[in-house]
């Protein structure tokens, strides 16, 4: 089940066809935060039966940043056998931390909130790191299908989308893999709020992992091999607040005396004193092995896509279009408003990597730090697409129809003189009046008086519903002469 959600969450991040979440946006909703943040209470539910039944399994199978740290402890593990001491809980600091999150959400810090959840964390490390090597290997193989007449592959463009987020990520990705190739699940135990949470109800599970009285012959090899660092085999107590029921001690244990079933009153650690033999065991290699294996692979290449120029007619180049500076930044249709995107949002970026239309990108700015805002320099808001409405798990963008979107405002046209090629060369344009899906734009003389004067835009701001088809058709460069003013709240039109 962990290598089922692992792939299939891996593969909604790097999937650029718009297939893979008709089959698995559904796993995105089943994380604990998002459901929390959606109000998702099936899955809330869900999540708090599994937790008081099973334990923490939750961290175990269905958090993908937990199974990345399994992997990079068994990594650990081939380096080095039995390499793990039990370690006294950090209460002070998960508790800590989750207060911290707490107050994130309620005040609408989305930058405190990113960095603390651990599905984001997961989902910049896939979009920013993974998502462009997967492109890359992509555009290789459509070169090599393209030589064959075969249309099995095509070219995708491949662009940074945030360098400070990229940078995140990689730190994210670097300090994970130290953390858990040298202590296992520090992370989780330490820092991820989510695992504190659960924390309250796995104290209280019905099925647990407990020392079968008697057999316990003090060799210490399961909590050489726990990863959580909850195991004391000295006292013979596993602290249930941070196991997470990997069965990891069960399987090294040879003398079976490790089970995971119903509690039953333990005896007291005085009661097996005598039984204890006077020294640990040596580390004998263990000849039990769990049935868990998992293997991903990527095939990357050093052959890196080469941006392609675009000419205007063969003969000049076209300089890259420059974002303008928007006084209120956009959010997409079904966000409602600038507050609900800021309060909801966890930052995971699934959205960033799944809008086909290169529209979304990680915002930079410090209060609202890796959560989505949209730009036109790339493509516009088509009217036929609402797939990051249907992939977001936390509601901080609601799922909306195609009739629904059409008529959402977002933001309005914004019209700039000096920039327009109808007023600088004297030619006529009107590129954004026929591309306006909504017919918000009209062109008009700029001297009503003179009938050889250039045509401008003159735009309808209550028809205008801020899709950006105007801005990304505009010729000027590097700045448009017409681009797209966000809204605090949106409203139906």
């Amino acid at each position: 089940m962990a290598a089922v959600f692992l792939i299939g969450l891996s593969l909604l991040f790097l999937d650029f066809t718009g297939t893979a979440h008709h089959w698995l946006a559904w796993m995105a909703k089943m994380q604990a935060l998002e459901a929390i943040l959606a109000l998702n209470a099936v899955v809330i539910v869900l999540l708090l039966v599994l937790t008081l039944v099973f334990g923490r399994i939750y961290c175990s199978v269905i958090c993908p940043l937990g199974v990345l740290q399994d992997i990079f402890g068994w990594l650990g593990k081939k380096s080095k056998k039995n390499r793990y001491t039990y370690s006294e809980a950090k209460s002070l600091l998960r508790y800590t931390m989750l207060g911290l999150l707490i107050a994130a959400l309620v005040a609408g810090i989305g930058s405190v909130v990113q960095l603390l959840a651990p599905y984001s964390a997961f989902g910049r490390i896939m979009t920013m790191v993974l998502q462009p090597l997967w492109k890359m290997g992509n555009n290789v193989l459509a070169s090599f299908a393209e030589r064959v007449d075969s249309y099995a592959f095509y070219t995708v463009d491949v662009w940074l989308k945030s360098m400070p987020v990229l940078i995140i990520a990689l730190a994210t990705l670097v300090i994970l893999f130290v953390l858990a190739w040298r202590n296992g699940r520090t992370y989780c135990n330490t820092i991820c709020p989510v695992g504190t949470l659960l924390s309250f109800c796995a104290r209280f599970s019905w099925l647990k992992i407990r020392f079968v009285e008697g057999k316990c012959k003090h060799c210490s090899l399961c909590t050489k091999n726990c990863k959580a660092a909850c195991i004391d085999y000295t006292t013979q107590q596993v602290d249930y607040s941070r196991c997470v029921v990997c069965g990891d001690c069960i399987d090294k244990c040879k003398f079976g005396a490790l089970e995971y079933g119903r509690p039953a009153p333990q005896s007291s650690p005085k009661e097996n004193t005598a039984e204890a033999p006077s020294k640990n065991a040596g580390e004998a290699v263990p000849t039990g092995r769990r049935s868990f294996l998992l293997a991903t692979a990527m095939a990357t290449t050093a052959a890196l896509a080469q941006k392609q120029k675009m000419f205007d007619g063969g003969y000049a180049d076209l300089a890259d279009k420059v974002a303008p500076e928007r006084q209120t930044p956009l959010t997409p249709p079904g966000s409602r408003s600038a507050r609900n995107m800021a309060l909801r949002c966890t930052g995971c970026q699934l959205c960033v990597s799944e809008c086909p239309n290169g529209v979304l990108r990680p915002s930079t700015d410090l209060m609202h730090l890796m959560q989505p805002e949209m730009s036109y320099e790339r493509g516009y808001c088509r009217p036929e697409c609402n797939r990051c409405s249907e992939v977001c798990p936390a509601g901080a963008i609601n799922l909306v129809d195609l009739e629904e979107k059409s008529s959402t405002q977002i933001g309005h046209a914004v019209f700039i003189q000096k920039n327009c090629v109808s007023v600088n060369d004297g030619v006529e344009c009107g590129n954004c009046a026929r591309h306006c899906p909504v017919q918000a734009i009209e062109m008009v003389p700029l001297d009503p008086d003179d009938d050889l004067s250039p045509s401008i835009p003159a735009i309808n701001e209550s028809r205008c519903i801020g899709c950006g088809a105007c801005e990304y058709v505009c010729p000027a460069r590097p700045f448009s002469a017409i681009y797209v003013e966000g809204h605090e709240v949106h409203k139906t039109i």
